[in-house]
């Protein structure tokens, strides 16, 4: 693997505007200090080391870093849901179909998360029909992450506690402090150190994409209507704050030491894994080929995109059969069936309403940070 040092210089202090948060540490709370125990998730009684993946738990102190004060990023915890934006006097943005949503759906419900609002408060904290959801986004890693809001089996509150590590979203649960890669959804500090979440499936998409395949969809209402951990909050909600960071080489806020050279750092990838391989499908190669039919490990799998760049991966799997697909214009075809790319659904012909299981855990993300928690992943056309 070529890796070199790689050192953050382009866009750092435009593009973090929503990292960074764009409140001062609130005068006399100790949690927005370095030093405090909460923000650091040290605990009197460390927990035996245990490992995620290729890392060792707990992951040390001195590999945190701190881009904002707890909570100055603040994550909601009370969110509105409407058919769009229209009718709120509070939301002086419009919602367009090219705006990016984190799309999820569970137990018959959609709901969609538009990025205009995740870049500015990175985690949601929602209830699909009584089940507690936690909904999170991290604009340096451009990665979404989806999950069981539950701590030792019980309901908790997430938000986001200002430290990174490999650039990456470091949250905190209400109940223990103790603090959770978002990527991992496992805690690498604190009392519940190798406690993981359970992930559900979700993807990144248009609005417009989202809300074609979903007509019933819901999709969340920005701030002060949707409520969060500060009460009421507001944001610049028609401004990209990463749009500089998004469209150069830089990594985080300077501290990833290494960056795997194979691809361009920010290069969209769908990762899968499975059987001890992991393998990374970037938007080009992808877009280019129509539809991937592959094998990760022994998972059958497709990967296709959407006009709009959505990628989407499934096993390609069928009530004991491995499916060959095809494109057929804006769906995908197989035996006798055609599919809907941002569902996974089957629109009509023998499988009609059948949908096909996600192959990915997580939503795409940049190259860099899919290799940087996956250091042995391959490259698909590679």
């Amino acid at each position: 693997m070529n890796r070199r040092r790689f050192l953050a210089a382009l866009g750092v202090t435009s593009a973090l505007a929503g990292c960074l948060g764009d409140d001062p540490p609130i005068a006399g709370d100790a949690d927005s200090t370095d030093t405090d125990e909460t923000t650091t998730g040290r605990t009197t009684d460390e927990p035996a080391r245990t490992t995620a993946g290729p890392f060792d738990l707990p992951i040390p102190e001195d590999e945190l870093r701190r881009g904002a004060p707890k909570d100055a990023i603040p994550a909601i915890t009370a969110p509105v849901y409407s058919d769009d934006w229209s009718g709120f006097d509070e939301v002086n943005v419009e919602l367009q179909d090219s705006f990016e949503v984190v799309g999820v759906e569970l137990d018959g419900i959609a709901r969609a998360y538009p990025l205009a609002i995740l870049n500015w408060h990175e985690i949601v904290n929602d209830t699909f029909d009584g089940r507690p959801v936690v909904v999170t986004y991290c604009p340096l890693c451009g990665s979404a992450v989806v999950a069981d809001r539950l701590v030792q089996g019980e309901p908790t509150y997430f938000g986001v506690s200002g430290l990174l590590w490999m650039s990456d979203l470091v949250m905190y649960d209400d109940r223990t402090n103790s603090l959770w890669s978002q990527v991992l959804a496992t805690a690498i500090r604190g009392e519940l150190t190798g406690d993981t979440l359970s992930l559900l499936p979700a993807t990144i998409s248009t609005w417009g994409e989202w809300k074609a395949s979903h007509p019933d969809t819901e999709v969340l209402v920005p701030p002060p209507v949707s409520g969060t951990i500060r009460g009421r909050q507001t944001r610049q909600y028609a401004v990209n704050p990463y749009t500089s960071y998004q469209q150069s080489s830089s990594i985080g806020i300077g501290f990833n030491d290494e960056v795997d050279e194979r691809m361009h750092p920010k290069t969209s990838v769908i990762g899968i894994t499975a059987d001890g391989v992991a393998r990374a499908y970037p938007l080009d190669p992808v877009s280019k080929a129509g539809v991937v039919n592959d094998d990760v490990g022994s998972l059958p799998v497709v990967v296709a995109a959407t006009m709009d760049g959505t990628l989407a991966a499934y096993v390609r799997r069928v009530d004991g059969s491995v499916l060959e697909f095809e494109r057929d214009g804006e769906v995908l075809s197989a035996d006798g069936s055609r599919w809907d790319i941002v569902t996974g659904r089957a629109l009509d012909g023998p499988h009609e309403g059948t949908v096909l299981n996600r192959a990915n855990d997580r939503s795409p993300m940049f190259w860099f940070a899919w290799a940087d928690f996956n250091p042995e992943t391959e490259i698909y056309g590679q």
